[in-house]
């Protein structure tokens, strides 16, 4: 399967570290909550400064703008989800071992990076980093529904259920999870993509008959 080269991108803790307490990691945070609770347009500088209470001189430290704190936030969920796609390669099997491996890694990424994955799941391309962001969510959609496909034609999904509405029923239960998951809720990461992978795979699965 082939998948598109993406330029590198910067190395967010290789960046400079600013002041004693206000470093990249937490700035990328703040700035991802604040766009998902504002809007992109609606956050300025000063409302981050604002949330942080730091200067906004101290954010300028780190990056040069509002665009590229909301190229960085986006790019962590992205660059997560096909670091996932990159780990098939290893994966023998079917098409459907290789989709269930990727919907519980890209849970995992969701719930790691929930910040990030809520704003990836806001955007609406109205800047050219949210297009760019959106063209990459579509590859890795349209990976997804691939592996759908070919688990059909394999004969391991259910010939009862439509590919393309499973596809779309796999994005919604794991898109619906940043409504609702709190990563100090008492579940981890890999005991909810484990629920969720029994929940969507005991359903698509072809069953054997006694």
């Amino acid at each position: 399967m082939s998948r598109a080269a993406h330029p590198p991108r910067p190395d967010v803790e290789g960046r400079r570290r600013g002041r004693p307490g206000y470093d990249l990691e937490s700035l990328l945070t703040a700035a991802a909550t604040l766009f998902t609770e504002r809007g992109y347009d609606g956050t300025s500088m000063e409302h981050l400064s604002q949330r942080l209470g730091i200067t906004k001189s101290a954010i300028y430290h780190h990056v040069p703008s509002k665009q590229e704190l909301l190229r960085l936030a986006v790019d962590r969920a992205l660059d997560g989800l096909f670091a996932e796609v990159e780990k098939l390669d290893a994966v023998d099997g079917p098409a459907i071992d290789r989709l269930e491996q990727l919907v519980r890694g890209s849970v995992r990424v969701l719930a790691e990076q929930l910040p990030f994955v809520t704003l990836l799941l806001r955007v609406r391309g109205n800047t050219p980093v949210e297009r760019a962001a959106l063209a990459r969510r579509r590859e890795f959609d349209h990976l997804v529904a691939t592996l759908v496909a070919q688990a059909a034609q394999e004969g391991d999904l259910r010939p009862d259920i439509d590919p393309p509405t499973a596809t779309r029923l796999l994005f919604g239960m794991v898109n619906s999870i940043a409504e609702w998951y709190r990563p100090h809720g008492g579940t981890s990461p890999t005991a909810l993509a484990a629920t969720v992978v029994a929940v969507a795979f005991e359903g698509l699965r072809t069953r054997e008959h006694p």
